[in-house]
């Protein structure tokens, strides 16, 4: 190869090796199913909205301060959530077989900027089990919060509920497979010409001139063998021996 590849070089060395990229494709998209259908654990999602919001008399009325002062909650409520103070007792609710650490890995809380409601995400490789960990602890974070804060402003706005045909929201088989068949081209094209830059063979005029910088006198071309006559038998010609007192020509 020389040291710059044109556009026409550059298709003639992906056409000469297009089995090695369409191999490639095929092994790496083939694979990526296999995996995401048979070997990943699906995982589903549960979510349950809570509402921090402080008690007021008839007296109060709402105002921008207090409303920046439950948004301000909201982000200590997401680390007191999450916390072994509340786990626990949803492990313990649930009869739940992992540990606080584990189970915090599995639940997430998020909350719009400027928002008083929070929402309790949980993931797990059951639906129905999913619900219930959100469930319960929305329902163990409401009972706690006045414990732990003096103070009771947690409502439960909506929560968690098993559809009939949960579906599962990773792996995504299909996503993965596109994903697969992307990086098996890229790979399939860098090995072709991996391949063809590692190949030092002259194969043309081309090569001799621009890799050992010496002109071309003439170019012997290939030259078929000529398939020799053969001899064929006649089957009316016969070779005629002459008899006694016959010359040849009489």
């Amino acid at each position: 190869m020389g040291e710059a590849v044109s556009l026409k070089d550059f298709f003639q060395i992906l056409r000469k090796r297009l089995w090695l990229v369409f191999l490639i494709v095929v092994i790496s998209a083939t694979v990526s199913g296999v995996i995401s259908f048979f070997v990943l654990t699906p995982v589903y999602e549960s979510k349950t909205q809570i509402l921090v919001n402080q008690a007021k008399s008839d007296e109060q009325l709402y105002s921008t301060q207090t409303v920046q002062t439950n948004v301000q909650l909201i982000n200590t409520y997401n680390d007191i959530i999450t916390s072994p103070a509340i786990l626990n007792k949803v492990i313990k609710e649930l009869k739940l077989s992992v540990s606080a650490q584990s189970l915090s890995s599995q639940i997430q809380v998020t909350s719009a900027q400027n928002s008083q409601v929070a929402q309790i995400v949980v993931q797990d490789t059951s639906a129905k089990r999913a619900a219930e960990i959100a469930n319960t602890t929305a329902s163990v974070f409401q009972k706690q919060v006045p414990k732990l804060m003096n103070v009771d402003n947690v409502k439960v706005l909506s929560k968690a509920t098993v559809g009939e045909s949960a579906s599962p929201i990773k792996p995504q088989p299909l996503l993965n497979i596109a994903i697969a068949v992307v990086v098996g081209l890229m790979v399939g094209i860098g090995l072709s010409f991996l391949l063809e830059y590692l190949d030092n063979t002259l194969k043309t005029e081309q090569d001799i001139e621009s890799i050992l910088e010496l002109p071309v006198i003439g170019v012997v071309t290939n030259i078929k063998e000529v398939p020799k006559p053969t001899n064929v038998s006649r089957p009316d010609v016969a070779a005629r021996v002459p008899q006694r007192g016959e010359t040849y020509g009489s």
